[in-house]
């Protein structure tokens, strides 16, 4: 048929009427065309960022003296850090192993002293080498601040010269800043985020669409049952994929383990029961595999990557998108990762984040359950 024909446009156009109709219906389509450009131009305009503002950083001041008072009270001031005085070094070490703090600035004793006798007085700050690209901009931060605090008093006083302070950083957990010591364990919650909730994603969207639910709902098994039996061969593929990320950590990338590896699979456990469960919520709502895909890329991984303190500061986001975090469960993850390789077993920090990852799950466990019993009845 040619383009001559009269009926070769009134067949094309048809054709055309039937796609836009398909597409109009198609609500995947209008995810993937109208709703994911829109979420991830508001997440990496809004919701992500590199500055680093806000940093929870402690501040022991050694010397008392109003010269000391003077600099704590500049470091208030400035947006980069949230400042938490503390009484000495042990009282702000542990609540950096927490992750309480980013890290602490110590003003040492004779500071006033050393600044009017010519003597560059040395501060000293200790940051969390984990989270490399905060304690890199945490250090940069402070020295350009202590450089501005040291020209604005010599312009006070009128002098020609004041001694520039120096700045001792020191990086712990991470001395030497290595990157992949923050990436690979966050890697690895970004790989099990998406591998459970894409395994579960597609399973019973497959059963729907082979017509084989129905046999399996006019069986004698209880629902509860039937979904617990669904998630529990996921669950150790799950785990099976855990270990040989963690295998390739250690003895691929040479990052150390010094934690537990009973805290590792309790953490791991639970974050694999609230992504699983996930992914078997979408894929009971949507009861096709390829929207189950989309919906579990979109709710999954995304917000993993970007809104659970992998990649970019949690502190710096908007406070609005702060709240948003707490309903992310990589958010739950990423910190007992990073603390199991590089810091230890901190159960102070592991239980909260297991009993809000077990929170999730059973959310999940009874929406599924509810959801197939309305479909019942």
């Amino acid at each position: 048929m040619s383009a001559r024909d009269p009926l070769f446009w009134r067949r094309a156009a048809a054709i055309r009427a039937k796609e836009w109709a398909q597409i109009w219906l198609d609500p995947s389509t209008f995810g993937l065309v109208v709703l994911m450009p829109l979420i991830l131009m508001f997440l990496f305009g809004s919701a992500v960022t590199l500055d680093v503002h806000g940093t929870r950083t402690g501040l022991i001041d050694l010397d008392r003296t109003s010269a000391s008072r003077d600099l704590a009270a500049t470091l208030s001031n400035n947006s980069y850090f949230r400042i938490a005085e503390q009484s000495s070094v042990a009282e702000a070490e542990p609540q950096l192993r927490s992750g309480a703090l980013r890290g602490f600035v110590v003003i040492p004793d004779g500071f006033e002293r050393d600044l009017a006798s010519g003597t560059a007085p040395a501060v000293q700050l200790v940051t969390d080498g984990s989270q490399v690209n905060t304690a890199t901009l945490l250090a940069a931060n402070l020295r350009g601040t202590l450089r501005s605090w040291t020209e604005a008093r010599a312009r006070q006083q009128d002098q020609a010269f004041v001694p520039p302070l120096s700045l001792i950083a020191r990086y712990t957990y991470n001395p030497e800043l290595e990157s992949r010591y923050m990436l690979v364990p966050g890697a690895i919650g970004i790989v099990m985020a998406m591998i459970g909730s894409l395994l579960t994603a597609l399973i019973m969207a497959r059963e729907y669409e082979r017509g084989t639910m129905e046999g399996l709902l006019s069986t004698p098994i209880s629902i509860p049952a039937l979904v617990l039996s669904k998630l529990l061969p996921y669950y150790v593929l799950g785990l099976a994929s855990t270990a040989i990320c963690v295998a390739v950590a250690v003895l691929g990338y040479g990052l150390p383990f010094r934690g537990s590896f009973l805290a590792l699979f309790l953490v791991s456990s639970a974050f694999l029961a609230a992504v699983l469960g996930q992914g078997l919520l979408i894929s009971a709502g949507t009861k096709n595999q390829f929207v189950s895909t989309q919906f579990a890329l979109l709710s999954g991984f995304l917000p993993s990557l970007l809104l659970s303190g992998f990649l970019f500061e949690i502190d710096s986001m908007p406070t609005a998108i702060q709240w948003l975090t707490y309903i992310v469960p990589a958010r739950y993850l990423i910190p007992p990762l990073q603390s199991v390789f590089l810091v230890g077993d901190i159960w102070s920090m592991f239980l909260p984040n297991i009993l809000a990852l077990m929170g999730f799950g059973a959310f999940f466990f009874l929406r599924v359950t509810r959801a197939i019993k309305r479909q019942i009845a």
